[in-house]
């Protein structure tokens, strides 16, 4: 599968990576199903693994599914070495709900409890899952900076960010990745500015929702541009809107999440779609309504 740099100086990886939520949280599958559903992602050539403590169905569930996709790595008989598994922290589940926590004794603790669920010595790519308002965010970047200073975790990452945001943490630390919101619904990432700058100063940006979630996902199939775009090339209005995101910057990665060995399937063929000029425009100027 073709692959980008995650970051300056950082390994190569799949442009698709899985994201791992949809295998914990409310209707997920049952264990033997999930490791078939990251094994098959690995199997296809995926090399890059999204997931957070927070992926889980509420506080006494916390660190589900990294510990799921540790057990999975576990199992598979390929390459595990090669495998960039990406975490977060910052949120917390009090009765299922999702609330920022961005204080810096907090991510101290949720990195230590990250490292013993998914059995590793150091973190791969541990990223702030949210700004915290009541935080002051040079705070919460400068406790990560410890924990890399500390080897607990390689490369640090920021999640649902600004420009101004990403230029204050790398004051403070080097910024491999930006992981934010996009697809042709949400398109801030875009006009904000903040694939552009990840672009221009060797930032991977890791695309979350990349077909809108679960509610919008199910608009695609019905909508003009997208089964337009999907029909001159053969593949599915969910693929045409993913190879859209990955055209969207030189460092675009995309993390589709999946619940069966069928949709992860599917989405590692997005690898090889490279949409024309005007398919893009196609779905640039397209409307896609998120009531």
């Amino acid at each position: 599968m073709k692959g980008r740099r995650l970051g300056e100086n950082g390994p190569d990886v799949s442009v698709i990576g899985l994201g791992g939520m949809p295998l914990s949280i409310q209707g997920r599958p049952d264990e033997e199903q999930a490791i078939r559903v990251i094994h098959a992602a690995l199997d296809s050539g995926m090399t890059l693994i999204d997931t957070a403590d927070v992926y889980c169905l509420d506080h006494d569930d916390i660190g589900h599914n990294e510990r799921l996709i540790a057990k999975a790595l576990a199992a598979w008989p390929g390459d595990s070495d090669r495998i960039v598994v990406a975490t977060k922290g910052g949120l917390e589940r009090p009765d299922g709900n999702w609330t920022r926590n961005g204080r810096p004794e907090h991510l101290r603790a949720a990195a230590d409890a990250s490292l013993t669920a998914l059995s590793v010595e150091r973190i791969d790519l541990y990223q702030l899952h949210a700004p915290d308002p009541d935080v002051p965010f040079e705070d919460s970047v400068g406790a990560i900076a410890e924990l890399r200073e500390a080897g607990k975790i390689d490369r640090v990452g920021l999640s649902n960010v600004s420009v101004a945001q990403i230029r204050a943490a790398e004051g403070i630390v080097p910024v491999a990745s930006v992981q934010n919101r996009l697809s042709p619904f949400f398109r801030e990432a875009v006009d904000g500015g903040v694939v552009e700058y990840c672009g221009e100063n060797g930032i991977a940006f890791i695309a979350y929702s990349p077909v809108g979630g679960g509610r919008l996902n199910k608009k695609l199939p019905d909508h003009p541009a997208a089964t337009a775009v999907a029909h001159r090339h053969r593949v599915s209005a969910h693929n045409a809107v993913l190879a859209w995101v990955l055209a969207q910057g030189p460092s675009v990665f995309i993390i589709p999440g999946a619940r069966s060995v069928e949709h992860v399937l599917d989405s590692a063929k997005v690898a090889d779609i490279m949409l024309s000029a005007d398919d893009l425009l196609e779905i640039d100027t397209a409307e896609f309504s998120t009531a």
